[in-house]
């Protein structure tokens, strides 16, 4: 019963976090006890696919970094205008990484 458990979470939530991390996520899982699982179904995971959607419409205000938590980046894209630009474009690239980044240390209190 428990590794069907883990399989729903990891099925339901692999597309939040890097594929290097699934396997690893899974075994921790595996080890954890029901105590965790009602606070773990309560995270709220950031979609790396939203945030570059963002990013590509508002990355330029710094709304794609407020968003995934990191507000000292995205005050420092907003006064500067996305780094006149250019920090905007770079983001586009790193978005979807930052966002399963912080989708990763969202999980990691519960698998450790």
């Amino acid at each position: 019963m428990e590794a069907q458990k883990v399989d729903l979470f990891i099925l339901t939530n692999a597309k939040f976090f890097e594929s290097h991390h699934v396997a690893q996520i899974r075994d921790r899982l595996l080890e954890i006890d029901d105590s965790k699982w009602l606070a773990l179904q309560t995270i709220q995971f950031k979609d790396a696919s939203t945030s570059l959607i963002i990013s590509i419409l508002g990355g330029s205000l710094g709304i794609d970094r407020f968003i995934i938590g990191d507000t000292g980046l995205g005050i420092g894209k907003l006064l500067t205008c996305g780094g006149l630009g250019i920090w905007t474009i770079v983001d586009w690239f790193l978005i979807q990484g930052a966002t399963r980044e912080k989708n990763m240390q969202k999980i990691q209190p519960f698998l450790y």
